[in-house]
């Protein structure tokens, strides 16, 4: 009989305790820091050879401060789970997002007369196409903070399709995450460290693409077998009994609706349809990067006829479908607003406010109840805002104690004489465990990479190949780290505690790890193009 997991809050104590430990064990030191352009971004990163011990400062009584710093440390994403919580819970009294996954699986069982769609299977394409899509979004723009946005639609969705919320969160949280870690055109990671390493932005494109191929594909296999094996066995899931919460909300999605559409609603249509007008005239022209090329199209304005066009189709049918339009619209324009105009998550936090409150308004509700609603819903993110502050504590108090540095500076002196392979095979573990004390792919890209790639010249290694042992080093380990906030929240949203995840997932992260290593050795022995 397996032993049961401490619950999240313990773990995550435990490990503030254990650096706390470290931080009079382990000596200080710092390294010396600079500001330098990067891309057209001002990044700071080591001075070369600066690193330098400083004065203890063992951590004690700070460990019981750690909440309030992760507070003010996570902020963001603390404010961004309530809001998401909040705008949601308005979305859904109406129960327009249960009816919209009713809908499409009515629409998806359809299928089923297409005899190749028969013989996939109408799941597996649908769960195939998701995680390709999100896959994808991780590859190019580097989606991570913009999947719990996702999370409360795609798990529902999974428990609709007979499946668990495990199963939910690898088709988004996890996908996206693959795709990061393959990464073909992300400026967060490959952008910032290529250009730390004085190599062309986006070189060695061909390669890169075809890692993203190999780990999405696996991934896919992956998630497959296992909800083929939950579908057919519900009660071997191990969150078969915390998804019961999902399973009666699809119960209730069951029950008879009235369809109407209310007066408040065509206003709710007028106004936004004015607004977007008014946008499109503004911003005529998007531009997207992608690489190093531009491309320049009329997105808003397109975008906003085709709103006018089927939201009047969906307000025919009753409010339910013309607030799953509104939705849509949502994640339309967030995707343009993030790779056009460098939407964070102040933008991305305002546009799903206003998209549940203008879901409560054209579902004639007062400003009391919308507020009531509001109110409740964050009250449902609130443990996970808690998980998200708590694993904030554990970064702080490393760099209070002035530890990283040093760890950082240890692992890079232990390479020593090691060959060309097993050299880059250290880079790329040391990334993978600097992963779990700096989930940031930004900040990690300025902290070792102006140390690794003069030192991949040194062993004779491409400064390419540093660059993708640090791609799947910042990549993988996020999806485990209790100190990555996008885990914490994106768990707390699928309510699926993280002593279970770990149990269920670590399997699949070492095999990520082992044929990330695989992917490495051409690198090392074969002419690749840009490397």
């Amino acid at each position: 009989m397996l032993k049961k997991i401490p619950h999240t809050y313990t773990i995550i104590s435990v490990v503030i305790l254990f650096c706390a430990v470290l931080s009079w064990i382990i000596p200080a030191g710092e390294y010396v820091r600079e500001t330098v352009d990067v891309n057209g971004t001002m990044r700071t990163v080591i001075v070369d050879n600066s690193f330098h011990r400083v004065d203890q400062e063992p951590q004690s009584w700070q460990v019981f401060s750690t909440m309030l710093e992760g507070f003010e440390r996570q902020a963001g994403i603390i404010a961004f789970l309530l809001i998401m919580g909040g705008a949601f819970h308005i979305m859904n009294s109406s129960r327009s997002i249960d009816i919209g996954i009713f809908s499409f699986l009515n629409f998806t069982r359809n299928l089923e007369r297409y005899a190749l769609i028969r013989r996939l299977g109408v799941n597996n394409v649908v769960i195939s196409l998701i995680i390709i899509l999100f896959s994808l979004f991780g590859a190019v723009f580097g989606m991570s903070e913009e999947t719990l946005a996702f999370v409360i639609i795609i798990v529902p969705l999974a428990i609709s399709m007979g499946y668990d919320s495990i199963t939910g969160l690898c088709m988004v949280y996890v996908a996206a995450h693959v795709g990061f870690s393959g990464a073909v055109l992300n400026p967060f990671t490959i952008g910032i460290a290529q250009g730390l390493s004085d190599l062309p932005l986006f070189s060695g494109f061909e390669y890169r693409l075809f890692c993203w191929v190999v780990l999405t594909t696996i991934l896919i296999v992956c998630v497959l077998l296992y909800a083929r094996r939950i579908r057919k066995h519900p009660t071997k899931s191990p969150v078969y009994h915390l998804d019961e919460y999902w399973r009666k909300r699809e119960k209730e999605t069951s029950e008879e609706v009235i369809y109407k559409t209310t007066r408040s609603a065509y206003i709710v249509y007028g106004l936004v349809g004015i607004a977007l007008i008014l946008f499109s005239i503004y911003y005529p022209q998007t531009i997207f990067e992608v690489g190093e090329s531009a491309l320049q199209l009329p997105a808003i304005p397109v975008f906003t006829a085709l709103y006018i066009i089927f939201a009047a189709i969906g307000l025919k049918k009753s409010n339910h479908f013309f607030i799953l339009n509104l939705l849509a619209f949502t994640i339309i324009f967030l995707i343009i607003g993030v790779m056009g105009y460098g939407w964070y998550l102040a933008e991305i936090s305002a546009i799903f406010l206003a998209m549940g409150v203008l879901s409560g308004f054209a579902n004639s509700e007062s400003p009391d109840t919308l507020i009531s609603q509001f109110l409740y819903g964050a009250k449902d993110m609130l443990s996970a805002a808690l998980v998200v502050a708590l694993a904030g504590g554990i970064i702080q108090i490393l760099q209070d104690g002035k530890i990283i540095d040093p760890i950082l500076h240890a692992m890079a002196a232990g390479m020593g004489e090691a060959g060309r392979l097993a050299s880059l095979g250290s880079m790329y573990m040391i990334q993978s465990f600097l992963n779990i004390i700096i989930p940031s792919g930004s900040a990690k890209a300025a902290l070792t990479m102006p140390l690794m790639a003069p030192f991949s010249d040194v062993i004779g290694i491409s400064r390419q190949a540093t660059v993708l042992a640090y791609q799947f080093g910042d990549g993988f380990t996020n999806m485990i780290t209790p100190t990555s906030a996008i885990l914490m929240g994106a768990l707390g949203i699928a309510r699926i505690p993280y002593e279970i995840w770990i149990r269920w997932f670590w399997k699949i992260l070492l095999m990520f790890i082992v044929i990330g290593f695989i992917l490495l050795i051409p690198t090392v022995f074969i002419p690749l193009n840009g490397f």
